[in-house]
């Protein structure tokens, strides 16, 4: 009698300790639908930090003690500021995308924070797609090299309609700052391909996995980490990115980071860090309001 006893509490524990995968999804999906109308309401002070992989040299025969040794790897650096927002075009009302107007590109002032913040207000408030094209199409001016855009949003891949399109597994636990979190893999396992990141001109669209941090007890979404490989000119190129994720006082879990890297046959080819102040709501936080607008 006492061995089954002891046998239904340790089958009872087992039991308690099985993650409870629907739950950590729901409460993904929740923050994921509260980002997409949160978001549209936010203003920050993005800065990105890039290196790029100098193009190689021509070959030059040496001679002497540096005949051996491998050519140097070079990088480009760059530092961008800029205000940054979310906002969506018109033919596709519900799929956001990130503006920026720059205020310093390497240190030196492009325009005063407070006009590029009035700029990029009206512009992610406005009806009209050819003020946020231009935005665009600004941001593209500066040189980055890869440069890529769309990851802030990333959670809305995980929004209530989209889960059956993701298998799901707990792999693992983490400390993510003063935080315990439960790691869940994700898998794309339907549905179209789910990503498009632009890199300049070019679209790139791949089905997704990775991972996802969760907060224990409750699930709260701080980090996404995605990956996707291709082959590009004979060599496979691979793509991480990570994004760390807080809550916000406005209600809802918003960027705090971004890390984007790519490699080629295992060498860094670029890096994208973007950070972000906190987030101000449109009103008394951000000095403007939308009537300000001209």
């Amino acid at each position: 009698m006492r061995s089954c006893a002891l046998l239904a509490i340790f089958l009872s524990a087992a039991h308690a300790q099985v993650p409870d995968v629907g739950a950590m999804t729901s409460r993904l999906s929740e923050e994921a639908e509260v980002f997409a109308h949160a978001a549209r309401n936010v203003l920050a002070e993005e800065t990105l930090h890039q290196r790029t992989r100098k193009p190689a040299r021509r070959f030059r025969p040496r001679v002497g003690d540096g005949a051996g040794a491998a050519p140097k790897e070079e990088f480009l650096t760059r530092e961008i500021v800029s205000e940054y927002g979310f906002s969506s075009f018109k033919d596709a009302p519900n799929a956001l995308h990130e503006f920026r107007e720059v205020t310093a590109v390497d240190g030196r002032k492009v325009q005063a924070v407070e006009k590029a913040r009035r700029t990029l207000t009206l512009g992610v408030t406005s009806a009209d797609d050819n003020l946020k094209k231009q935005m665009l199409k600004d941001f593209e001016k500066h040189g980055l090299t890869g440069a890529v855009t769309d990851f802030g949003q990333l959670i809305l891949l995980f929004t209530k309609r989209n889960l059956g399109n993701y298998h799901f597994e707990p792999v693992g636990h983490e400390r993510i700052g003063a935080d315990n979190a439960i790691q869940l893999y994700f898998q794309q396992t339907g549905g179209a391909e789910s990503l498009t990141v632009f890199t300049g001109h070019e679209a790139m669209r791949a089905k997704l996995d990775g991972t996802i941090w969760l907060r224990q007890p409750d699930y709260l979404p701080l980090r996404i980490r995605l990956r996707s490989e291709r082959r590009e000119a004979g060599f496979l190129v691979a793509m991480e990115a990570t994004v760390d994720y807080a809550m916000s006082p406005h209600g809802s879990v918003l960027p705090a980071s971004v890390v984007h890297r790519e490699t080629a046959a295992e060498k860094l080819i670029t890096e994208n860090v973007f950070a972000y102040t906190p987030f101000r709501k449109f009103g008394a936080e951000s000095e403007l309001k939308f009537g300000d607008v001209p």
